[in-house]
């Protein structure tokens, strides 16, 4: 895969060795006054960049949730997904707000991966707590009744659990490594196959 690619290009270059299953944390407490949403939708590089993109969007973090191993590291992550934890002010954007914003960003229709990256670690789900899955449900049906995606939205809503932060070399990747990154999203045809599934 080009992503594999890219991570080989990227081991080579890290500054700093990865960090170990031990040093590696599950969520912390929110910062004062922000509230929390999780998303997967394939490569986290691409869903950090996106998401952290949105006004009202404080803080966006690379990690692994939806497995049953504690301690993921991108080395062993199985059935974890790639997601990201945003932080957002709800004063400034609701949580229906972030779903409606968060499909189109995605490929709704391929539960395989997402773009060029395939498997499940790349599925793309949105997982809620109790207090949020009737806004992301209605955000779901909301989608599929607008008639705007070319094929039938899979995309599925899915309980919270613990999510763990990826390791340091996978934060904010984007800012960190603007190059490399854009040649990467270029290479995946992710802007490309968004234009194709979603009807503007």
């Amino acid at each position: 895969m080009i992503r594999a690619l890219f991570m080989s290009l990227l081991f080579l270059a890290a500054c700093a060795p990865a960090e170990t299953a031990a040093q590696a944390q599950a969520t912390p407490p929110s910062r004062a006054g922000l509230e929390e949403a999780v998303f997967a939708g394939g490569c986290f590089w691409c869903v950090e960049h996106d998401m952290g993109a949105i006004p009202g969007v404080a803080e966006v973090m690379s990690g692994y949730t939806g497995g049953r191993n504690a301690n993921p590291t991108y080395e062993n992550h199985p059935g974890h997904y790639e997601a990201v934890r945003v932080r957002y002010d709800p004063n400034a954007i609701s949580y229906r707000q972030l779903v409606d914003l968060y499909w189109r960003y995605t490929d709704p229709t391929d539960g395989g991966g997402q773009f060029c990256d395939r498997g499940a670690s790349y599925r793309p789900a949105v997982f809620v707590t109790p207090a949020q899955r009737a806004d992301a449900e209605a955000s779901k049906a909301a989608v599929i009744a607008s008639g705007r995606v070319n094929g039938r939205v899979i995309t599925p809503i899915l309980p919270l659990g613990p999510f763990w932060e990826a390791e340091e070399y996978h934060r904010d990747y984007a800012r960190r490594n603007p190059e490399r990154y854009a040649a990467y999203r270029a290479a995946c045809g992710r802007d490309r196959v968004l234009r194709q599934v979603w009807r503007r």
